[in-house]
């Protein structure tokens, strides 16, 4: 039996896609999509510290005052049943200052959650 060979898109067919909103998390319409991009950056975060001080999941468990499964999971992008807050104390115990700043929106509508890192 012969495998087939991929599909390929004719050259005067139009290539099809959508513009994001800049969320993949509100493109896929996930619940409370900008909790979870702010919680995917914190796990890139998270992920640079432990690369940068060289430290195995055990260690930096213990760091940041978890067990390792729960590390294993947070680098897999594996966050429910961790709130933002918890995740603000992880990037605490590595010595990172939170500042959350509130600020009045001109457009009657539901406010915006943003994260930025310096």
């Amino acid at each position: 039996m012969e495998a087939e060979a991929p599909s390929v898109q004719a050259e005067d067919e139009p290539i099809t896609f959508e513009v994001s909103s800049g969320n993949v998390f509100a493109d896929l319409d996930v619940p409370e999509a900008a909790d979870e991009a702010i919680k995917a950056r914190l796990v890139m975060r998270l992920r640079a510290e432990m690369d940068r001080r060289g430290l195995s999941q055990t260690e930096f468990a213990k760091v940041l005052g978890v067990k390792q499964p729960d590390v294993s999971n947070l680098l897999r992008g594996r966050v429910l049943g961790f709130s933002l807050e918890r995740m603000f104390e992880f990037t605490r115990a590595l010595g990172d200052d939170v500042e959350i700043t509130l600020r009045p929106s001109k457009a009657e509508r539901r406010g915006r959650m943003s994260l930025k890192v310096a």
